[in-house]
């Protein structure tokens, strides 16, 4: 029987907090987003308190101070290099990864020695001895039931964070199934779930016999390979190399309203930045670049959400000539009494850098330079830290820049906030 393993980290962005201070250890703990504006991860404890993913923090501001829940501002920096590491450690237990998000990623187990829930185990105290880092393990024979097998794993204290599904009979597998709601399968969510119900489909179980042919004449073929899947009948593979992007985009709110040009300049010059260091890691070349701006969704004043695609002459990788035509754009979109809350730019029309055409009229030496001057600034920012080196049109206070009133240290990623043991 083919054994498909799904470990998720739970509660991932919190957990990475109390890796770094176990003070926050059975406190609730709240994670927000950008600008410091909903909770964005929760922890047990915080979802006790009947928290929903999303509630604005202003909203909580009242309930937080009543039960003490400790609120921090996004840490993506050390979020990425903790997931990172997670990801790497998984990688000794299987040939074939899938990562499929942040906190999430297949394993094939096909073929290893049994019971697979062993290894389940080992993959438990390995990432937890090595990050600090609680993880769940679900394992099946298809990525539709190791998704459910990891949510059995999480919420029921039987499987202690790993469910091997392969491993129950199938009376036991029918038990579990009919107590999990269709809205928590992989693919159904709370969207479809309702309609599900209209037809007597209320479980997992109720998925599971059902017609795939009459559901799919419904829903489309992506519930028909749901009910499949759940058959035990493999519809999805392992998606073990990453494909590039067709789109890079980056855009980010302020922290305040922004109405002047040369802060826009300084956002638009940034996220430029940002955008061309993604593109030049997955190795393509951008055709085109739009630059949008947006005012406030809640504000009284006028609506105004502008925003120009300029194509480049030649494609291009180069964070000069990326940020030049993302400025000429923001000119012709600006206007001076509109305050902004929010500004991105992406990147499109991606080819490859080893397969794309070349211009007869292009100045050789010039695209020799700006290889060269981009592998260099590439190198020392990855070797000196992220800003060594930057683009003066990105400013300096960049007083626009998004909230994060209580980010926790950079531990992981910075030497100047390394974590430091004292006696």
């Amino acid at each position: 029987m083919r054994s498909i393993a799904l470990i998720d980290v739970n509660n991932f962005y919190v957990s990475c907090e109390r890796v770094f201070n176990p003070a926050l250890e059975g406190k609730p703990v709240i994670v927000l987003s950008n600008n410091d504006g909903c909770a964005v991860a929760r922890s047990n404890e915080a979802k006790a308190l009947g928290i929903q993913m999303g509630t604005p923090w202003f909203q909580l501001r009242d309930l937080a101070r009543q039960h003490g829940i400790l609120a921090f501002s996004s840490n993506y920096p050390l979020y990425a290099d903790m997931s990172n590491r997670v990801m790497t450690i998984l990688s000794r237990f299987s040939p074939v990864q899938e990562i499929y998000s942040i906190d999430e990623c297949f394993l094939e187990l096909t073929g290893m020695p049994l019971p697979h829930s062993a290894i389940g185990r080992a993959i438990q105290k390995r990432v937890r001895q090595w990050t600090g880092l609680p993880v769940c393990a679900g394992i099946a024979a298809t990525k539709t039931l190791a998704k459910l097998a990891n949510h059995l794993a999480k919420k029921h204290p039987r499987f202690n964070g790993v469910c091997d599904l392969n491993a129950l009979n199938p009376a036991e597998q029918e038990e579990w199934f009919t107590c999990i709601p269709a809205g928590e399968i992989w693919g159904v969510g709370r969207k479809l779930a309702p309609r599900l119900a209209t037809i007597g489909i209320h479980t997992a179980q109720d998925l599971r016999q059902a017609n795939p042919a009459m559901l799919r004449s419904r829903f489309g073929v992506v519930m028909e390979k749901i009910v499949l899947e759940l058959k035990g009948v493999a519809c999805l593979d392992l998606e073990t190399l990453t494909e590039p992007r067709q789109q890079i985009v980056c855009s980010r709110s302020f922290g305040i309203r922004v109405s002047d040009l040369p802060s826009l300049q300084e956002a638009i010059s940034l996220y430029v930045t940002r955008a061309a260091e993604k593109l030049r890691r997955q190795k393509s070349l951008a055709g085109s670049i739009s630059v949008f701006l947006q005012t406030s969704l809640h504000q009284t004043e006028p609506q105004y959400a502008p925003s120009l695609s300029i194509p480049l002459p030649v494609s291009t990788d180069d964070t000069s000539q990326l940020i030049k035509a993302a400025l000429w754009g923001l000119k012709r979109i600006y206007r001076p009494e509109v305050r902004y809350q929010k500004a991105g730019v992406m990147l499109a029309e991606l080819t490859s850098k080893a397969a794309v055409q070349q211009c007869l009229f292009s100045a050789t030496t010039r695209k020799d330079q700006s290889e060269s001057r981009m592998a260099a600034l590439d190198g020392i920012n990855r070797k000196m830290g992220k800003n060594t080196l930057r683009y003066a049109s990105e400013g300096v206070t960049q007083n626009w820049k998004m909230r994060s009133g209580n980010k926790s240290p950079c531990y992981t990623t910075s030497w100047k906030e390394i974590a430091v043991a004292r006696c």
